[in-house]
């Protein structure tokens, strides 16, 4: 639908060169990490090379960030992930809500990949009502917060250099949010294992007993949690291009797969269902990553409202479902298994259906913008 030539003709360039080296370099290095639930530190560097560690603060346009988000997940999902929780969720919350100190101690290597942070806000027994409901404490005493908890589902816990820990001030009963370094006393992470998707990434279960932090690594933008929210939106239109990514990625390796394999004496992409198969994925992620472009338009135009990206975010995911399901149908046997490729984007698709919010959670959001009743209990 030629939205690559929306950008201007320096992004464009460097949309392509970055494209082409993920899809060289990234994609078929992924499938053996996947597969071993491993962490990729030594693609790390090149990852950086590309700028895709500062995404968020190098001047470029939300079209051209989102785009890289979406080569980033055509390539692998668990690496677009992490390339997209570093820069809306970490290198975002730091660059906004930081201090000038945090900023100078924390940005640098962060935008290379030198270090990495860790967003904790879902707990054990909080999710879709974690703003309400989080059981994560703070409490300042002689200059030092004293935090105490457990989070759950944390994106690179285990692998961090520091996690931004959104906990409950016990004196004003705000949720704020704190840098914790994780070599700090009573700071504990271990790896969520056995998923069917997102295996790079490494998810963690982290539990806080009586971390002790400065007062000083409080975020001062974050004093409450109605500050994060902007980010936390952004975050979660992040991926709607996930949404569309994954689908291409499905595109990509069907369509090969078909032009190359033979049934009765013929490529199986001479066979009518097969077409028939392959452009309804094609038209479920043009539709997506169209509108993802509208949305890059809105935030742009800093007109973006979280119902919007909640639209976007289940939308996108709800047509990656079925796009990544035809798929494997077209690779029939072959798809089951990760040498094929679709496999593991087939295990990668259900948890974009479900993290950043739920399919359903995301849904009542965009219900209740349209009727003006709200359907959460």
């Amino acid at each position: 639908m030629q939205i690559v030539d929306l950008l201007s003709a320096e992004e464009r360039q460097r949309y392509l060169s970055t494209r082409e080296f993920l899809q060289r370099r990234i994609r078929p290095e992924s499938i053996d990490y996947w597969n071993r639930e491993a962490f990729p530190f030594e693609l790390l560097p090149e990852l950086a090379s590309y700028g895709l560690g500062e995404l968020q603060t190098d001047g470029s346009s939300q079209l051209f960030k989102g785009l890289m988000y979406f080569e980033v997940a055509r390539a692998d999902v668990s690496l677009s992930a992490l390339v997209g929780i570093h820069n809306e969720l970490i290198v975002g919350m730091i660059d906004e809500l930081g201090s000038e100190e945090q900023k100078q101690r924390w940005l640098p290597g962060l935008k290379v990949f030198r270090e990495l942070g860790a967003f904790a806000l879902t707990e054990p027994n909080h999710g879709s009502d974690v703003a309400g409901g989080l059981e994560t404490t703070a409490e300042l005493i002689d200059g030092e917060w004293i935090i105490n908890g457990a989070k759950r589902w944390i994106g690179s816990g285990t692998v961090a250099d520091f996690a931004l820990v959104w906990a409950r001030d016990l004196a004003d009963n705000e949720i704020k949010g704190f840098i914790v370094e994780t070599d700090r006393p009573g700071y504990s992470a271990s790896k969520i294992v056995n998923k069917i998707g997102l295996r790079i990434m490494q998810n963690a279960d982290i539990v806080l007993d009586g971390v002790r932090v400065p007062e000083a690594n409080l975020l001062p933008g974050a004093k409450n949690f109605v500050a994060a929210n902007e980010l936390l939106r952004d975050s979660r239109a992040w991926v709607g291009w996930q949404g569309a990514g994954i689908q291409f990625a499905t595109f990509d390796v069907a369509r090969d797969y078909v032009v190359r394999r033979h049934q009765f004496g013929k490529p199986l992409a001479k066979f009518q269902l097969v077409q028939l198969g392959l452009s309804e994925i094609i038209g479920n992620a043009s539709c997506s990553l169209a509108l993802m472009v509208q949305f890059a338009r809105l935030q742009d135009q800093r007109e973006a409202q979280m119902a919007q990206a909640a639209m976007v975010k289940a939308t996108t995911t709800r047509l990656a479902r079925a796009s990544v399901a035809q798929g494997r149908a077209l690779l029939g046997g072959n798809g089951i298994v990760t040498d094929y490729e679709m496999a593991k984007i087939f295990g990668d698709a259900e948890i974009l259906y479900t993290y950043e919010g739920s399919y359903e959670i995301n849904s009542l959001i965009v219900g209740r913008a349209v009727t003006g009743m709200s359907a959460f209990v």
